[in-house]
């Protein structure tokens, strides 16, 4: 299998020079409007809520199949595809693309360092209006158990000394004194590190340096010889957290998709 196009993590100039080349395709999950306004060179637009699926109070699923695989085409995304997705919020949502693509067996995908912000901030060539994409046939979706865990998975790992549950959430949803779902608190076990601790302001966005990224997890506890399951309210921000381990070389990560909307749902699972 040929290597992919670009690495897992882009700067915007190395995209700028890789733009228009044959199987690239720039994925844009920045609101509408601002895509409107102002995007990447031949991004084409992609509507967050067509790659989750809900099913109240649990948010944040799987799409099916069908669902997911009308999506992809619609953009243009084939299995051969090197997808870069990118959005305006520092890559919850363009991870949740990626992250998804991982659980499909996808080779090829990027995320776009520092996203929007760091490319209109950076000055890097942009177009307005809406790029009209070039459908492909559908993508043919097939979820591999790699990459995801479920309620299920993680209360048979709860003792496992091998497996780390990292909560993407704030300090105060982890803590309990804020409640989104029936129940307030973690699953047990688990340790904290808000998502956005991994973004340098300073750097529009962009994930933190390596070091700086690694001494935080090792201040948790957190090392590439653990497994991780990475969880938050629905796997939205989560997801970045999980591209976030993935640059860094972990290979045993995994998301959970629903987290705490499901397991702080449900009457069957135990919380700290």
């Amino acid at each position: 299998m040929s290597a992919p196009i670009l690495p897992l993590v882009v700067e915007p100039e190395e995209l700028e020079a890789a733009l228009g080349r044959e199987g690239l395709l720039v994925v844009d999950l920045s609101k509408p409007e601002l895509h409107a306004q102002l995007h990447v060179p031949g991004a084409v637009h992609l509507d967050y809520a067509r790659i989750v699926a809900a099913r109240k109070p649990v948010a944040g699923l799987l799409p099916e199949a069908d669902a997911l695989g009308t999506a992809l085409a619609t953009v243009g995304i084939t299995p051969a595809t090197h997808v870069v997705a990118y959005d305006d919020e520092g890559g919850g949502k363009a991870c949740r693309l990626l992250w998804t693509l991982d659980v499909l067996g996808h080779r090829g995908f990027s995320l776009l360092n520092g996203g929007l912000h760091a490319w209109a901030n950076e000055r890097h060539r942009a177009e307005s209006g809406m790029t009209p994409p070039t459908p492909a046939p559908r993508y043919p979706v097939t979820y591999r158990d790699e990459g995801r865990a479920d309620a299920d998975y993680i209360r048979a790992h709860l003792d496992d000394r091998g497996v780390r549950l990292l909560d993407a959430r704030s300090p105060e949803e982890y803590q309990g004194f804020k409640r989104l779902a029936a129940r307030a608190g973690h699953i047990p076990g688990a340790v904290n590190l808000e998502w956005t601790r991994a973004m340098d302001p300073n750097r529009n966005l962009r994930l933190r340096a390596e070091p700086e990224l690694r001494a935080m997890l090792e201040a948790i506890g957190i090392d590439p010889t653990h497994e991780v399951i990475t969880y938050c309210q629905s796997h939205h921000r989560s997801a970045h957290t999980y591209i976030m381990l993935k640059s860094l070389g972990f290979e045993r990560v995994r998301g959970y998709p629903g987290s705490w909307s499901d397991w702080g749902n449900r009457d069957d699972t135990p919380i700290e």
